[in-house]
Parts: structure tokens; C-alpha cells; sequence
């Protein structure tokens, strides 16, 4: 029995979706375990282009199993569209598709307030989707939130809505002067609810049977470790968790069950919106690599910020995930770079330091430490075998995996499923 995690190692759209719809064919069920339809996974396949933002790609596979957990925020909306979409692409996902009773659900309200309090942060945004995420989330938190399973019992939703819809309509109205009435959301929400009943079901259950019965499940976690909301560079982080810990809590398996972590990066870093990045690159060479890498939101369009490889960051990831094997994508984005830097290290008040500062203040004030290495200027771009890759090139996946201690077990040379190489005697190789 497979049951691997696959998460983010940096701050999120490493290319997660690739690595998952790549290996779902070797995997009975995908699932999903946090975040909401603010993560887009976009994946590639005979020459279509898929932006997946709830239903995890693994849909894409004949036969396959896609859940959606409980640590994960539902828009109705968001995923009534996203089954309508991949009907439309001649995709059922009848029968295939499990959703949570136990996630919760997010309303338009959640949006509207969000919208409002980022603005009210006026300077100091955090840089949020104003998808109403985070709104949920501390619904949840607050216990008030509403769920899938209330979906099922209108008249009970009705009532337990009507209470939040109320204390929504007063906070709208004195935090932040808006005179706005949710009580149509309820009803809104529960037409939604109806075409998505069929998919509603007890997903821990479901899955941890699979297990039991000896089937493979392949976890697909959202974001990245920097922004986990209690690892990440906390304010400027995600709600959730989205460290490899969110599986277990997100989807209602045990950890015991896991049998492997893989950990996803870029051969650069990017994040997306404010807060500290230590090797974020001078506005000219982050254009380059921002236009080459095409690092634009799948579901914003926000430009990402790019800078050079982090090791601290990857280290860090390493230590929190359990790290089996890494995956590097986006190598062919450093096909014109001449030099490349790597970071090894960071210095505060000149100082070496060895652990992730757990201040965002602190964080953003580090010195990093670079190593100069060679690029190759060669195009390695949809290369599937190693031994094709320009010598530089296997120099610098070298230097990432021994300066790590950590196999480098999938390389990505391109957004296609087959641009991808395996290296023999990978965890991944005895995988497929």
C-alpha cells in the first residue's frame, strides 16, 4: 500500500499539480486535505489546460478516486463551476468525486468581509484573494461556521444561517459602515447545495477503508510550508495548515498511515503578495525569470515575486514535512541564466543563524548568504532523461541534493506530464 503526501517546500505554486497528475496514475484515490479555491493547480494534458482549484487533478485519471476533506473551505459556487467545467471537457466525475461532510462551507458574505478588512489594513495588507478563506476559517475556529452535512438538513440550515447571517449583517454594518443584508445568501447557497448532495459523504471513513483494504492514496496538500499558519512567516501566511501534518488532520487519517513525504520546490523561489523573502531578486532579473517561468497566479493572475533558491527555506521545509524525496521544477527556467546564485545561509546583526526566525521582523532583516555556481545556457527544456541535462545543470541538482542530505527523486523540465524526468533507484521510480 502507497500513501504519500506530496507538499509545497517555499511559499506555494511550486508546481504541485504537475507532480500530482503526473503520479495519479500509480494511486487509486487523490485527496485533498486544506485550503480553499484560492490554489490553482494548473495541469497540462494533450495540450488542454486545466485550472483546478477544489477538485484535486488526480479527476483527470480514468478510474481515479478525487476527494475533498475536511480541512478543506467550500465555495458551492466554486465547485459547482468546476464540475460544470470538466463536464464541459467531457470529464464525469460521478462516482469518482467524494466531498467532506465535515468541510465547511464558505458564503459570499465571507468575501465581502474580507474585502473589507484587507482594505481597512490599508499599508498593511496581507495580500489575501478576497476569496473569503480566511473569513471561514475563523468561522470555523469561532465554532459558528456551517458545513457540507448541513447542506443536507435544510430546514436545520436555515436556522442555524439565519443566527450567523444576522451577527454578519451587524458586523458588516459596525466595523466597517456597510448597510448590506446576507439573508439571501441562504437560499442561494442551498439551491447550490442541491446539485452538489451526490458527492457529499463521510471522506475519513471512505478513505480510511480504501487504506484498510489495501488501496494507495496519493494526499495533495495547497500552498506551501512558508505559509502554513502555524509555520509559515506568520502574519503573511494562509489559513490552514499546509504542511504535510494537514493531511492527517485535514482528511482523518492517521499519521501512521503515511508512508512517504515528498516535498516539492522550484529550481528559484517565489511568493505571492507581502511579507519577508529574503532572496528575492532585483526588479531586472525577477522580470526574466518572472516572464521565462510565467509566474502568474493560475487563479489571480497576481505577478509573483522570484528570487533565487533558498536552502534555509528548504531546510526548514525538510525539518517540518519529514522530507523522502524532493522534487525540482522549472530547471529549463535557468536555461539563459548565466550565474546562478544559491542561498546557504542567513546572517542577523551579523551574526550566522541556523534556525527559521519565527518573526516576521526578523526575518525580513536577515542577510543571505549566497554561493555563485554556472548556469549551463542550454535549452533543457522538455528533456526526459537525465543523462541528456547539461553537466551545470546536473551540477546545481547536485549541489541542492548534497547540501540537503535529500535524494532528488522527479525533475520537471516543462508544464507538459511527460516533461518530466525520473532518476533510476528514486523512491519515485519504484513508485510507477
Amino acid at each position: 500500500m502507497k500513501s504519500v503526501v506530496v507538499v509545497g517546500a517555499q511559499w506555494g505554486d511550486e508546481g504541485k499539480g504537475k507532480v500530482v497528475d503526473y503520479l495519479a496514475g500509480s494511486f487509486d484515490y487523490i485527496a485533498r486535505c486544506a485550503g480553499g479555491h484560492n490554489a490553482g493547480h494548473t495541469v497540462i494534458f494533450n495540450g488542454d489546460r486545466f485550472v483546478l482549484q477544489l477538485i484535486p487533478c488526480g479527476i483527470l485519471r480514468p478510474a481515479r478516486h478525487a476527494v475533498i476533506g475536511a480541512g478543506v473551505v467550500i465555495d458551492p459556487e466554486a465547485l459547482v463551476n468546476e464540475i460544470q467545467m470538466l463536464a464541459k471537457a467531457g470529464i464525469d466525475v460521478s462516482g469518482r468525486l467524494h466531498v467532506s461532510n465535515r468541510a465547511h462551507l464558505i458564503f459570499p458574505y465571507h468575501r465581502e468581509l474580507e474585502r473589507a478588512a484587507e482594505a481597512a489594513r490599508g499599508a498593511n495588507k496581507i495580500g489575501t484573494t478576497s476569496r473569503g478563506i480566511g473569513p471561514a476559517y475563523e468561522d470555523k475556529m469561532a465554532r459558528r461556521g456551517l458545513r457540507m452535512c448541513d447542506l443536507l438538513d435544510p430546514p436545520a440550515f436555515r436556522e442555524k444561517a439565519a443566527r450567523v447571517v444576522a451577527e454578519k449583517n451587524r458586523l458588516a454594518k459596525g466595523a466597517y459602515g456597510a448597510d448590506i443584508d446576507f439573508s439571501h445568501e441562504v437560499e442561494q447557497t442551498l439551491r447550490l447545495g442541491e446539485r452538489i448532495r451526490a458527492y457529499i459523504t463521510d471522506t475519513s471513513a471512505l478513505l480510511n477503508s480504501a487504506m484498510d483494504g489495501g488501496h494507495s492514496v496519493l494526499f495533495e496538500g495547497a500552498q506551501g510550508t512558508m505559509l502554513d499558519i502555524d509555520h509559515g512567516t506568520y502574519p503573511y501566511v494562509t489559513s490552514s495548515n499546509a504542511t504535510s501534518g494537514g493531511a492527517a488532520t485535514g482528511l482523518g487519517v492517521p499519521p501512521t498511515k503515511i508512508s512517504a513525504v515528498l516535498n516539492v520546490s522550484k529550481a528559484y523561489t517565489t511568493r505571492v503578495g507581502s511579507g519577508p523573502f529574503p532572496t528575492e531578486m532585483p526588479d531586472l532579473e525577477a522580470k526574466e525569470v518572472r516572464e521565462r517561468g510565467k509566474e502568474f497566479g493560475a487563479v489571480t493572475g497576481r505577478p509573483r515575486r522570484c528570487g533565487w533558491l533558498d536552502l534555509m527555506v528548504l531546510r526548514y521545509a525538510k525539518m517540518i514535512n519529514g522530507m523522502d524525496s524532493l522534487v525540482i521544477t522549472k530547471l529549463d527556467v535557468f536555461d539563459t541564466q548565466r550565474e546562478i546564485q544559491v542561498c546557504t545561509g542567513y546572517r542577523y546583526k551579523g551574526s550566522p543563524i541556523h534556525e527559521m526566525p519565527a518573526s516576521a521582523e526578523e526575518l525580513e532583516s536577515v542577510t543571505p548568504e549566497y554561493k555563485s555556481l554556472p548556469g549551463w545556457c542550454q535549452p533543457t527544456y522538455g528533456v526526459r532523461d537525465a543523462a541528456q541535462l547539461p553537466k551545470a545543470a546536473l551540477n546545481y541538482l547536485r549541489f541542492i541534493s548534497d547540501s540537503l542530505d535529500a535524494e532528488i527523486g522527479m525533475i520537471s523540465t516543462g508544464p507538459e506530464r511527460d516533461a518530466t524526468i525520473i532518476p533510476a533507484g528514486t523512491l519515485f521510480a519504484s513508485w510507477l
